[in-house]
């Protein structure tokens, strides 16, 4: 939530520190804020749910793709479009081996895997 009610600060960090400063942003501030948030949101995540952090990567990147680069869209999407994907993860564990189920974390990794290889391979293409 903390996240959320700075994405418009975000989206003015994202024009550059002396631009966001001329608009009156107090960047090192906002930027010290959201590190200190995003971790503690993040370390939370990982306490709770265990080692499906592809969600965390996969989703956001997508969804910037999909969606332009403006975080008043893309962290509330983020949101709710990760939700979306570990229903279907789990989902998927669930019914794959039924009755046995299948870690979320081998189903995660199976899709995040050959997304990071296509990022990989076309930021190697670029540079």
């Amino acid at each position: 939530m903390i996240l959320l009610g700075h994405r418009r600060l975000l989206d003015v960090l994202a024009v550059g520190d002396e631009e966001a400063a001329a608009l009156g942003v107090n960047v090192g501030r906002v930027r010290l804020f959201v590190v200190v948030a995003a971790t503690i949101a993040t370390a939370a995540a990982v306490a709770v749910s265990g080692l499906i952090a592809f969600v965390g990567i996969i989703v956001p990147h997508t969804i910037r793709l999909v969606a332009g680069g403006s975080y008043r869209l893309l962290l509330p999407l983020s949101v709710v479009v990760g939700a979306g994907f570990l229903v279907f993860a789990d989902v998927i564990a669930r019914t794959v081996m039924s009755p046995a189920e299948l870690p979320i974390g081998v189903v995660t990794a199976f899709f995040g895997a050959p997304f990071f290889a296509v990022v990989l391979h076309t930021s190697k293409r670029r540079a």
